[in-house]
């Protein structure tokens, strides 16, 4: 940390690097590519600290570090000092110093890092592993997330015995029993316990979740956007789901109050709600909560409307009713005049700064995904951009201007063969507007085969951005075209658009991908529509097995990644029921024309195509049984046909070394397929 303080002294330096022939992209490059985190600045916003992850030596594991990067000189270096600790949740603090988890002293505390000094262990914990902190803006106090039982009356939770060893039976009276990769513990909760901060040290530790029986953050995906602290640091704002048996069907977020000392049970502030509630933000002044809610219980896809609470008043107001946008972050201006907001929108997701007194919209970025911004104390804003082109950097806005910040990925991405990249609409079903793009190699002769790569969700959008997974530049770089559809359903085009797949799964969608793949291949005669391979996970594996029925003669080959099989035993062995019962108009048992309509095993006579099945063992979104239906249906068809089955995966392909076999099995089945004549 001494760098810190000579940081804003340096000089910006350019390297120049002399360009070698450039080569193919390989899965190993996908992986050893840097990973960058959300960024936090010191309060005079002269620096920001940030994470990057990279891949260790054997390609399975990753590991992070942190650098400091000057808002000034645009210098970076490395925070060498800060590493030595090996810390967790590293951000700045309202005091200038750097706070952090670790586990440097034996078990997990709290620390506190000022340039040029030692780190402080500000906690002296007891108690078990800290998940995450929020710390409030005039670090007076500190909420710990931590997963403990519900019965713990502190962090410390004494007062529960430890549980006896048993036989490792497991035993349920109440779903959820696993949720996305994991079984559930009973009682097991991710909860909230607050701190204040006296004499540089943490006193405390009473729960502030008393008598709720959710998880905060919300599982699996949750995190620390879900809580906030006022600028006093006496009030603490945070969105939970009530637990128990409802808790597989409801969408239901609250934002509840509690005082920091957990003196109080939490007040539900948005309880006349019954659909989401997320995202509390305190203005730094402290008159204003904003959040967001969509209006429709039961449905994880709603747009999201950004509200605003005047916390004298308790008055509410919804600023973004009239932007037919879903709003997916919030961060305030320091003069509490704005809020910064990232929106999906027609395959970009830019950012945009909305007038709190007026509610007027003005789109700050163009083209790329836009996320994590901080606004500075001067009007500018820092924040992490991605692309089809490449993983995230920081970049700053300021009057009007976009600078590119960092280049972490520079020397690797240099080595690369060019893509050219080209975004299309058409007239998809019902002669709707629908957009797709195409991407591959820029300097490749002769014909392309087709890469058909349809997403999941099904509510989402591959769109114009890097992804560590499902990436349209590596699958373009053995020589491929790759063409996306943003079918009826996908985000970014309006509620209307995506409420349009609804009890339709295998109807507009289909129809666009039909449209969408012709307009792509009349536009562009470089690419081969003889040789074409489809492919997807999640709802794109069950478009797979939807494809195999309805459109069996299209494709020279399917790749189906952990995708639906069959619609009825999904809905009953899967976790999150809120989806197919919104989705499919209710339960199986009380609609099961509609699940039965779209429901690919019930067209198994009509499959012909060669398809190879990917599935994770602790996927549990999607069950594997799904895979091997469909695998066994393809066998007893004697249909070409493969398995691959990854023990340690979930719905995802996270592991860096799986990744790498992933892709060259996806490539030697497309290339088997797609190969041209001889």
């Amino acid at each position: 940390m001494k760098k810190l303080i000579a940081l804003t002294a340096l000089a910006a330096t350019t390297f120049l690097v002399s360009p070698a022939a450039a080569r193919e992209m390989t899965p190993e490059d996908l992986v050893k590519m840097k990973r960058m985190g959300a960024p936090s600045v010191s309060p005079d916003g002269a620096v920001a600290l940030f994470s990057l992850s990279s891949a260790k030596e054997d390609l399975a594991g990753r590991e992070t570090s942190h650098l400091l990067h000057s808002l000034e000189t645009g210098a970076t270096v490395e925070a060498s000092e800060l590493d030595h600790y090996k810390p967790r949740g590293a951000r700045f603090g309202g005091d200038g110093a750097v706070w952090f988890v670790s586990a440097h002293s034996g078990t997990d505390q709290v620390y506190r890092m000022m340039p040029g000094e030692p780190a402080v262990q500000v906690s002296a914990l007891e108690g078990g592993s800290i998940d995450d902190f929020v710390l409030a803006p005039n670090v007076s106090s500190v909420v710990l997330v931590a997963t403990r039982d519900i019965k713990c009356a502190d962090f410390e939770c004494a007062n529960v015995p430890a549980p006896e060893k048993g036989d490792g039976v497991m035993e349920y009276d109440e779903i959820f029993v696993r949720h996305w990769d994991s079984w559930v513990e009973p009682g097991m909760k991710s909860r909230l316990f607050g701190y204040r901060i006296e004499n540089g040290k943490m006193v405390g530790g009473k729960p502030l979740d008393r008598g709720l029986d959710g998880n905060t953050p919300s599982r699996p995906f949750g995190g620390i956007e879900e809580i906030d602290i006022a600028p006093g640091g006496e009030a603490v704002f945070f969105a939970q789901r009530a637990g128990g048996r409802t808790e597989p069907t409801s969408t239901n977020l609250d934002i509840y109050y509690a005082p920091i000392d957990g003196s109080m049970a939490p007040y539900n502030l948005t309880a006349t709600n019954k659909a989401h509630d997320n995202l509390p933000a305190v203005s730094p002044d402290g008159q204003t909560l904003a959040y967001v809610a969509m209006a429709r219980p039961g449905y994880e896809s709603d747009r999201l409307v950004v509200h605003l609470r005047d916390l004298k008043s308790g008055n509410v107001r919804a600023l973004t009713a009239d932007w037919d946008a879903s709003v997916g972050s919030l961060e305030w201006t320091p003069d509490s005049r704005a809020l910064i907001v990232g929106v999906g929108e027609t395959l970009e997701h830019p950012l945009y700064r909305i007038d709190v007194a007026t509610g007027q919209r003005t789109r700050l970025t163009g083209k790329g995904n836009a996320s994590s911004p901080v606004a500075l104390p001067d009007g500018r804003i820092l924040f992490t951009m991605n692309s089809l082109e490449a993983p995230s950097d920081l970049y700053l806005y300021s009057a009007g201007r976009i600078e590119q910040r960092t280049h972490v990925n520079k020397a690797l991405l240099d080595e690369l063969d060019p893509i050219e990249v080209e975004t299309f609409t058409f007239k998809g079903a019902d002669g709707d507007t629908v957009w797709g793009y195409r991407l591959k190699p820029a300097d490749h002769e002769g014909k392309l085969p087709v890469a058909f790569v349809v997403h999941g969700g099904p509510q989402g959008s591959f769109g114009n951005l890097w992804s560590s997974r499902w990436n349209s530049r590596m699958l373009s770089a053995p020589g491929y075209g790759v063409v996306s559809i943003d079918f009826h359903g996908s985000t970014g085009y309006g509620q209307d658009f995506t409420d349009s797949i609804n009890q339709d799964w295998g109807g507009k969608p289909l129809e666009d991908l039909k449209l969408g793949l012709a307009h792509a291949l009349e536009m562009d005669d470089q690419l081969a529509g003889d040789r074409i391979c489809a492919l997807g996970a999640s709802y794109g594996g069950y478009m797979m097995n939807w494809i195999a029925g309805k459109w069996p003669e299209r494709f020279n080959c399917l790749i189906n990644h952990n995708g639906l099989f069959d619609t009825r035993s999904f809905y009953y062995s899967t976790e999150e029921l809120w989806f197919p019962e919104h989705d499919f108009g209710g339960p199986y048992f009380l609609n099961p024309e509609s699940y039965e309509k779209w429901n690919p095993v019930n067209h198994v006579d009509q499959w012909q195509t060669p398809m190879m099945v990917v599935l994770g063992l602790k996927d549990y979104r999607v069950p594997y049984s799904q895979g091997l239906g469909a695998f066994t249906a393809l066998q007893r068809r004697g249909i070409p046909s493969k398995l691959l089955v990854f023990p340690d995966e979930n719905h995802w392909v996270l592991n860096g070394r799986n990744s790498v076999r992933w892709h060259q099995e996806v490539f030697d089945w497309m290339d088997r397929w797609t190969a041209k004549d001889e």
